[in-house]
């Protein structure tokens, strides 16, 4: 019977597999030995056998080749079509095939029989080959193969062609000459190049440099040998020695030269290693409990190891009066360690953030030194910068007052004689003015600073005494309730890190929501000025609701509950600092003094970022006319990038500004977030431009921003205008609605009005709140599409556009450092 089609196709590639088995049963100890014989070679251990051995071994390894060859020929059987017609035959039912190779005794061409061979045919039909199964398994019980083949695998990765050139001499040369004259034949030497550890860059085997191959070393690299034999010497002029073994000379590379050892030279380049560079951003800022913040940005060609700030008393610029009049006592700068990143150092942009409200030099004049060290100590500082140490501000009198005696007594002893003055007279008749507890501590205090010299411990003591009286007198009870928030946070936080158990953080979290329902009561207490403006005297307004206190602690235990620890301590440091900076109220019904102006603030601060819009965009205008009279069209100006930094400076202000715009959910809030998004997109679409020279692309963007800051406004004013009506109808109050703000929007006052903090996004679409700090994800504030996904899509974005060789190189700068940062 002929077979066709499927059944030819089966036939023929279970032939080749049993061929295969045949082979693989027959050779494999003859390949495995064949393996092992290569690995051998690659790996020089043929050339580290001792001469007098090496030719009864390579005598013993060739038998066994020869053995296991003849062995394989001898088992090895031819394979018949008919075996392998037979086993498909037999992984078929009813065994089609030998069913159609047969012919009938009696009516072959009966119907019957017909129909029997048609049924075979369609059994046929489905013939697959069979698969082959050569029982190495069962035949190699030691798994020899498979030591074979990994001795194979390593060879090729870690072998090399010296090695194996060397096995060969090694082997010719037993042969060659009489086994009685044999010698060992190896290298004569063997070297190694390490760069210093912090170059990350790996170790260097000279031996494997082809010849006449630049040896190109950082600085400080050391680099070692291995003398076999007494005939190989080693000379060099590339820096000093290291060791004093004769066999193992080592030197450290600090210039280039050249080294020659036995006979081959190496030509050696000394990469220099630069020192590292450090710049600080602008001068240090006072956040809202007065921390200190200084951004910086330092850079190395290997990588910086470490920075410090180092702060000092600019004694010059003090103003020599009253308790600062006579000389200090001397006091060490203080010293501040830079936070640096983990990953790669070479470019570090960070932020150095520190509390020195209680050093005595807080609110005085200062120079900030900011110095970067690389891994062989080299120090790069910047230029000094002078500025006031940033530090708490106390506006209540008496709280001011002590302030004031405790810096006099730290600035010098030698004041207190005159702070003992003072306090004597902030404690004349103390009735209604100084409670009585602080009242005994101050007089207290009076008798110590008449007494004798102070001391170190007392003085300092004393002190701390002031200080914690000044923050009783300006908080209250607040910074107490402020301290246990901050513990049961730091506890919980520490739980969360550690493991700790489900019903653990559950215990810490129902601490937190207490410890936090406290510090809520006691702010409301406080009356209506805002904690942030009284430690900065600068912010304005920041609110959050008690409704919004309470979804930001659901959330954090949702996340908690999901296992997403992570987030959750991120989310729960944002809303301990976001406690911290702003001001609460209970409810939405708050009303006091001052509230009136809330409304107009939001207003107010985006009149002036749209009248800084409308210059911005004229100065492109001009910039555009000198281009086109100098026939420099299409052309970046020496002006676009300035313009283009104030235009990116402006976009962030309009970001901050969302974050704190009212009316949070309501119809007209969000067309007015809807239009100073638009607004955005076009500022940002208007530095692009500016960037690249396209100033008339930019100012058509810049005209795009206007018109949708104008309708932002527009949609805000009428908001806050219905929202005051509804109050004066209320209040039985009549009040007349004022005209419409030169920048195109409504004014309208907001007495009474106790409106939401909205978190902004940050350029992933995360969400920040009012202070630029990241809420993680699935905070209960946010609204539109999901800020995870907008994080993840803009993310896959930049990594695609990182990734593409033929962008500008300061673009893919620019995405790298992006991709870094978030």
């Amino acid at each position: 019977m002929k077979k066709k089609g499927p059944v030819a196709r089966a036939l023929r590639l279970t032939r080749w597999g049993m061929v295969w088995e045949q082979a693989a049963r027959a050779f494999w100890p003859l390949a495995t030995v064949l393996a092992l014989v290569f690995a051998a070679f690659a790996l020089g251990v043929v050339a580290a056998v001792p001469g007098p051995v090496l030719p009864w071994l390579a005598g013993a390894v060739l038998l066994v080749l020869v053995g296991v060859a003849v062995r394989g020929g001898m088992r090895f059987r031819r394979v018949r079509m008919a075996d392998a017609l037979d086993r498909l035959d037999r992984t078929l039912p009813g065994r089609p095939l030998a069913a159609l190779s047969d012919h009938a005794a009696i009516g072959g061409e009966g119907a019957l029989w017909q129909a029997h061979l048609m049924q075979m045919q369609a059994r046929a039909a489905f013939a697959q080959a069979v698969r082959p199964d050569a029982g190495l398994a069962r035949r190699d019980p030691f798994a020899l193969r498979l030591a074979g083949l990994v001795a194979l695998v390593m060879a090729l990765v870690f072998g090399g062609a010296a090695q194996m050139g060397q096995g060969i001499e090694a082997l010719a040369a037993t042969v060659s000459r009489p086994m009685a004259d044999a010698v060992p034949v190896g290298p004569s030497w063997e070297g190694w190049a390490e760069p210093p550890a912090y170059t990350r860059r790996p170790t260097i085997y000279l031996n494997a440099l082809a010849e006449g191959q630049p040896l190109d070393l950082p600085k400080g690299s050391a680099v070692t040998f291995r003398l076999y034999g007494n005939g190989a010497t080693v000379t060099q002029d590339i820096g000093p020695a290291i060791g004093e073994d004769p066999q193992a000379p080592g030197f450290r590379a600090e210039q280039s030269g050249a080294i020659e050892v036995a006979g081959r030279r190496l030509d050696v380049t000394v990469l220099p290693d630069n020192a590292p560079a450090i710049r600080a951003g602008a001068a240090p800022v006072r956040r809202a409990d007065g921390r200190m913040v200084q951004d910086f940005e330092a850079s190395d060609d290997h990588g910086v190891a470490s920075g410090q700030a180092v702060i000092a008393l600019d004694l010059a610029a003090v103003d020599r009066r009253f308790g600062l009049a006579i000389d200090p006592e001397p006091r060490q700068p203080v010293e501040l360690a830079l936070p640096l990143p983990r990953g790669d150092r070479h470019q570090v942009k960070g932020q150095l953030t520190e509390d020195l409200s209680r050093h005595p030099w807080a609110n005085l004049p200062v120079s900030v030194s900011l110095r970067a060290l690389d891994g062989i100590e080299q120090v790069g500082q910047a230029e000094p910068m002078r500025t006031v140490l940033p530090g708490r501000r106390f506006f209540d009198p008496l709280a001011a007052a002590l302030i004031e005696m405790r810096r006099d007594l730290l600035w010098s002893r030698e004041n207190a004689g005159r702070s003992a003055e003072i306090l004597r007279a902030v404690t004349w008749q103390p009735q209604g003015f100084v409670e009585q507890p602080l009242y005994l501590e101050l007089r207290g205090a009076v008798t110590l600073l008449e007494g004798e010299r102070l001391t170190d411990k007392a003085r300092d003591d004393l002190a701390e005494a002031l200080w914690q009286a000044a923050i009783q007198l300006e908080d209250g009870g607040l910074s107490d309730a402020l301290e246990r928030m901050r513990q049961a946070q730091e506890k919980l936080s520490e739980a969360i890190r550690n493991g700790a158990s489900p019903d653990e953080i559950q215990r810490l979290m129902d601490e937190l929501k207490e410890a936090t329902d406290a510090y809520t009561q006691m702010l409301a207490e406080q009356g209506q000025q805002d904690p942030a403006e009284r430690f900065t005297g600068e912010q304005q307004g920041q609110q959050i609701t008690g409704d919004q206190i309470q979804q930001m602690m659901d959330e954090i235990q949702r996340l908690m509950n999901e296992g997403r620890m992570a987030e959750a301590q991120e989310l729960l440091e944002q809303f301990n600092r976001m406690m911290e900076n702003l001001q609460v109220r209970q409810g939405q019904g708050g009303e006091g003094q001052g509230q009136g102006s809330s409304g107009n603030q939001p207003m107010n601060r985006l009149a002036e970022t749209l009248r800084e819009q409308q210059r911005l965009s004229d100065e492109a205008f001009q910039d555009m006319q000198d281009q086109f009279g100098q026939g420099q069209m299409g052309q970046p100006s020496p002006n676009a990038e300035g313009l283009a930094d104030r235009q990116r400076q402006l976009r962030n202000q309009l970001g901050q500004q969302q974050g704190l715009l009212p009316g949070q959910g309501s119809e007209g809030g969000d067309a007015a977030r809807r239009q100073l998004d638009e607004a955005g997109r076009a500022m940002e679409d208007a530095e692009r431009a500016l960037r690249e020279g396209d100033t008339g692309g930019a100012l058509q963007r810049q005209a795009d921003a206007i018109e949708s800051m104008r309708e932002g406004m527009r949609a805000l004013g009428d908001m806050l205008n219905r929202q005051s009506q509804g109050q004066q109808g209320q209040q039985g109050q009549q009040q007349g609605q004022e005209g419409r703000q030169p920048g195109g929007g409504d004014r309208a006052g907001a007495q009474g009005q106790n409106y939401d903090q909205r978190p902004a996004l940050d350029p992933l679409g995360r969400q920040r709140d009012g202070n630029g700090n990241v809420i993680a994800g699935g905070d209960p504030l946010a609204e539109g599409v999901d800020p995870a996904r907008r994080a993840r899509d803009l993310l896959d974005e930049i990594r695609r556009r990182s990734g593409q060789p033929e962008r500008p190189e300061a673009e893919r700068d620019y995405l790298g450092r992006l991709l870094d940062r978030f």
